[in-house]
């Protein structure tokens, strides 16, 4: 049983069974649309929320999406909320009140609220303090708003871009994954919010991008690609709660997976929150997996597996699992553990203190005040990623501007599939999105002064209607350059081109937008094109292809209600780009799944015709300035602590001030399992002046180049380790040997040939590990320490 306070113990003391249920279960007030899988299906049963005195009679465990699930005025909600927290306590046998919980992945989903740039932005931002300090505003206002835990982040590694809810990652390193995540986690939890981990694991991995497809990942792949993050932000960011992922891996349902949700969760990192069903997981063992008869059983199920909690409904854990208790099938201890848990996490977030909710709710609320759009905006700027530039961004003041595409003026377009205003005022068409949010082209006219700006949207994002070509081309041709912006349109369940459920099998650009920015690159006027998606696209026509090209090519992933702003700022020079993939480019669809942790099998070679090489690789991004690195140095020994430590300078070469993402790589020169030509081992923000040079130092955890042997066990094996710095995963990887200033060109028998992709990197240095096979542990550290001092 878990181990709690007295209190706790003498109040589970107290219960009864139905009481004890009661606590598991969660009652949604409001369903307004579809923004869950089946929702309509699975929740067709609940009864209506005008009998809440009758549905809450033994209490309740959680209130499902009390702001987020419909337009709700903040300050009427809140007044609602305390007066039913207040019937809680007043008329519940026990007196305990509801938690209330919310989706938080891009800003608070509710209305009015803030909606900050998608997760697949702050992996492209690098910045996990930048991260943290933006959790901890999210959480202050759900605070505010008596929201006790959030549904973020998501931790899924991306394994496959075709996936739709690729924009809710952060990226497809595990440890940038999990550095960032756990920043969110220490953010949000210390504005008193418990995050909640999601999806408990490898969702991402479904078969061919497929939402809810099956997972063929092996264990080991399982431990060093999808677990990973979630250990970081269970150990490092100490997170409260856990969700499980829909999948089943290698046939067994994760709902249904003790092994996952105590075994690792638990038994090996010490996890002692709680653990929440996905919306309908429970119910899905029955109707989705069929690995059980019924609800009762799907319950037993996942209870034994180490789900405390069901949401959004109380569909199993309620009558079905009351039934087979007092049936004698399912032992109540089980139950018991649950409740305890449960209920010390009420404890810890002050739901069990005698004054909770005897203050007066909150009146004057700003859920969008002036700090969360100077956040909002600074991680937008930070993740914007200049993909090419022959040398016309930043604009110098042109005279006439020609702002095309279906993108470009519109405000939903810079959002997110769990922003508020996507994810659910789409199901009230006519309301007003409730807070101040621009359009790249409404930006950018206010950014250019006195040019004379021209709009034409020239397509709609999907669709294969090209009758508003001509007025684009004619825009362009009218002027000294022109900026299209291109990409997705975030929605659930088939709104949209992105988002969950929203999986395609090609990452060609939707619909005919392709052939518009080839349309107007043919008028000879130079084209800055603006790619704001949900997923990287194989646009390796628009970077490399041959003949006229877009003269630049910025990126940027969803940057949210200042994304506008921040992509003017950066087409002005307003913010010089510091963003760097966190996902690889793709080069075709049939290329995937690819991530850039890739073996020499996993490369190009001449006993193939595919090429799975990305146009261009994790972490990679230009700037307005250029860096240089010198002077690596490694030290061969490795500390009484198990560190290593290895410092570079980076100089700023350039004219203007710039923020380098100084990448430390790693590989191992011989393993007894298989490993990766390139691999991550830690990374720095550095911000310098021209001319400007600092020494950059990492600490490295020897934990840093664990992988699981041939046991499934993690070690660090003892042997020669190569280490670099470079700007980008491929940099210097195709030189193993020799290291090299720039990535050179690749070319295999058949005769095709890349261009070469920018960047720079150091000569590698050799560390030698020694001593016995180490097996990592949980005492073992896991974060590298970077300090960054003047040269």
């Amino acid at each position: 049983m878990p181990q709690v306070s007295e209190r706790v113990r003498a109040l589970h003391a107290r219960m009864t069974l139905d009481e004890k249920l009661a606590q598991l279960v969660g009652y949604w007030l409001d369903q307004n649309g579809t923004v869950a899988p089946m929702q309509s299906e699975m929740a067709a049963g609940q009864k209506d929320s005008g009998q809440l005195p009758e549905i809450t009679k033994h209490g309740m465990g959680h209130y499902t999406r009390v702001y987020g699930t419909r337009p709700v005025d903040p300050a009427e909600r809140a007044a609602w909320l305390w007066a039913e927290q207040r019937r809680l306590k007043r008329e519940t046998r026990l007196g305990i009140p509801a938690l209330v919980h919310e989706e938080c992945l891009t800003g608070l989903a509710a209305w009015q609220a803030a909606t900050y740039p998608t997760p697949l932005a702050w992996g492209a931002s690098f910045d996990p303090e930048l991260v943290e300090e933006a959790g901890r505003a999210i959480g202050e206002s759900m605070r505010e708003l008596g929201i006790h835990q959030g549904l973020a982040p998501v931790l899924d590694v991306i394994g496959d871009p075709r996936w739709g809810r690729v924009d809710e990652c952060i990226g497809e390193d595990p440890y940038l994954v999990g550095t960032v995540g756990a920043a969110y986690v220490r953010g949000l939890q210390a504005a008193g919010v418990h995050a909640t981990l999601k999806h408990f694991v490898a969702y991402s991995a479904s078969t061919a991008g497929r939402n809810h497809a099956p997972v063929n990942a092996g264990p080991r792949e399982l431990a060093d690609v999808y677990l990973p993050p979630f250990e970081m932000a269970v150990r490092d960011g100490g997170a409260r709660s856990v969700m499980n992922s829909y999948v089943d891996i290698d046939g067994v349902p994760v709902a249904a997976s003790s092994h996952l949700l105590t075994d690792v969760l638990r038994r090996q990192w010490g996890f002692d929150g709680v653990v929440v069903a996905d919306y309908f997981a429970v119910a899905f063992l029955e109707v989705m997996h069929r690995i059980a008869a019924d609800r009762g059983e799907a319950a037993a199920l996942a209870l034994e597996a180490g789900i405390d909690i069901e949401l959004p409904t109380g569909d199993a854990y309620l009558e079905p699992l009351a039934e087979r208790v007092r049936a004698g099938r399912l032992d109540v201890r089980l139950v018991d553990r649950a409740v305890l848990r449960a209920l010390a996490q009420k404890e810890e977030l002050g739901l069990l203190d005698p004054d909770a909710f005897e203050d007066e709710p909150p009146t004057d609320i700003d859920l969008d005040s002036p700090r969360h759009r100077q956040l909002a905006r600074r991680l937008a700027q930070e993740s914007v990623v200049l993909l090419s530039n022959d040398g016309i961004l930043p604009l110098r003041r042109p005279a006439r501007v020609a702002v095309l595409g279906p993108n470009a003026a519109r405000p939903e377009a810079l959002m997110g599939c769990y922003s508020f205003p996507n994810h659910v005022l789409a199901h009230h068409p006519g309301l007003p999105i409730g807070f101040e949010i621009r359009s790249v082209q409404e930006a950018l006219v206010a950014a250019l002064g006195d040019a004379e700006v021209a709009f034409a949207a020239g397509c709609d994002v999907e669709g294969d209607d090209t009758s508003g070509f001509a007025e684009a081309v004619a825009a362009a041709s009218d002027a000294d350059v022109a900026v299209v912006v291109v990409g997705d349109q975030a929605g659930l369940f088939g709104r949209g081109t992105v988002g969950e459920g929203n999986d395609v099998q090609s990452l060609e650009l939707p619909g005919v937008q392709r052939e518009l920015v080839e349309a107007l690159v043919a008028t000879g006027t130079p084209v800055v094109m603006v790619l704001i998606t949900g997923r990287p696209y194989a646009i390796g026509w628009a970077l490399d292809g041959e003949g006229p090209r877009p003269a630049a090519v910025l990126q940027a992933f969803f940057p949210g209600e200042c994304g506008g702003d921040a992509v003017a700022d950066v087409i002005t020079g307003a913010a010089n780009p510091s963003g760097r993939l966190p996902v690889s480019l793709p080069r075709a669809a049939g290329a995937q799944p690819y991530g850039y942790l890739q073996p020499v099998l996993g490369g190009p070679s001449d006993v193939t015709s595919t090429d799975p090489t990305p146009v261009r690789p994790f972490g990679f991004g230009l700037s307005y300035t250029t860096f240089a690195y010198s002077d690596l140095a490694v030290d061969a020994t490795v500390d009484s602590a198990g560190l290593f430590e290895a410092a570079v300078t980076v100089t700023n070469t350039g004219a203007v001030a710039g923020c380098d993402i100084v990448q430390l790589y790693g590989r191992d020169v011989l393993g007894s399992i298989v490993r990766p030509v390139a691999q991550l081992l830690g990374y720095a923000r550095v911000e310098l002046a021209p001319g400007e040079s600092r020494r950059v130092t990492f600490r490295v955890p020897t934990t840093r180049l664990a992988f699981s042997d041939r046991r499934v066990v993690r070690v660090v094996e003892p042997g020669d380790v190569q280490v670099w710095v470079a700007s980008h995963a491929q940099a210097s990887v195709e030189h193993a040997e020799v290291g090299g200033t720039t990535a050179g060109a690749i070319s295999n028998s058949r005769g095709r040939e890349r261009r070469d992709v920018p960047g720079t990197s150091t000569d590698r240095a050799l560390l030698e590990v020694t001593g016995a096979v180490h097996e990592v542990t949980g005492a073992d550290p896991r974060i590298v320490e970077v300090a960054v001092t003047p040269v």
